[in-house]
């Protein structure tokens, strides 16, 4: 079914009555080359794939061709009867009206897909940008590839490395876990209705094991934490405000495994942060 042309998802939009929300992030996707691009991405020939946010369904026809399965939630009740339309050639699609912020992705896997491997397509409002994608790294579930549209300036951080002022805590969580690859910039004015600012298309492609081998990870995510909270304090500083260990014992921990004290967090490499933490510990 072509549904991709701005005009179609307005004439799609006014059969069913169908108000944009712009609350819930309904900007949907009209280039049909980069609906390709997000799903090739995805790299699940013959796989499966979990979409969330499927809209009327336009990622989701291309998901359809090249998966096995895709089963796609949507917040928006209101999107279930076009979806139920815009994707009745498939057979290989199931659609669940399910809030992803409420959801048991480890659940959805095992009973949706048998508890086999999967990948995640996904175009996330702003406002769960950040908690979906933590949620999904720190999973620890049979997910490949996690391949999200989110705003640019989003992106830039997820694929940030350290030294530059796009680096931060999620940067690192990300590199953790993944390796991050910015496929393409997607013009606001692709979209219906038009945002205000560009996006990008991200792939996180799990490692096997995380990047980096640490004594434990809640201190090392917390090491992290702290270490960008305050980001015009020296490193020594946003420890001590974190660590129960006096300034003298922090200055001697770091100066022992050879990091400056007075470097700032976003200078420090996902393996100086793996040698820190350890011997926070």
């Amino acid at each position: 079914m072509d549904f991709i042309s701005p005009s179609t998802i307005k004439r799609i939009a006014a059969r069913y009555n169908f108000k944009f929300q712009k609350g819930l992030g309904q900007n949907f996707l009209s280039s049909q080359e980069i609906l390709e691009e997000i799903a090739d991405a995805a790299r699940i020939r013959g796989g499966n794939a979990l979409e969330i946010g499927p809209g009327f369904g336009v990622l989701t026809n291309e998901l359809a061709k090249r998966a096995k399965k895709v089963v796609a939630l949507e917040i928006d009740e209101r999107l279930i009867p076009i979806l139920d339309d815009t994707l009745s050639e498939y057979d290989n699609v199931k659609i669940i009206n399910r809030d992803i912020m409420k959801t048991d992705i480890s659940d959805i896997i095992e009973k949706e897909f048998g508890g086999e491997r999967i990948s995640i397509a996904a175009n996330l409002p702003y406002y769960i940008t950040t908690p979906v994608i933590t949620t999904v790294l720190e999973s620890k579930l049979p997910i490949d590839n996690f391949v999200v549209m989110v705003q640019k300036e989003v992106a830039m951080r997820l694929n940030a490395r350290e030294g530059t002022k796009d680096y931060g805590a999620i940067s690192v969580l990300c590199r953790y876990y993944t390796e991050p690859e910015i496929i393409r910039t997607v013009p606001a004015g692709l979209f219906v209705p038009a945002p205000k600012v560009d996006s990008a298309v991200i792939r996180m492609r799990f490692r096997d094991e995380p990047e980096v081998s640490v004594k434990d990870e809640t201190v090392f995510f917390k090491t992290v934490r702290a270490a960008f909270s305050q980001r015009r304090k020296t490193l020594l500083n946003c420890l001590a405000s974190s660590f129960p260990k006096s300034k003298d014992e922090l200055s001697d921990i770091m100066q022992g495994i050879g990091i400056d004290a007075r470097r700032r967090g976003e200078t420090l490499s996902v393996d100086e942060f793996a040698r820190l933490a350890d011997a926070l510990i």
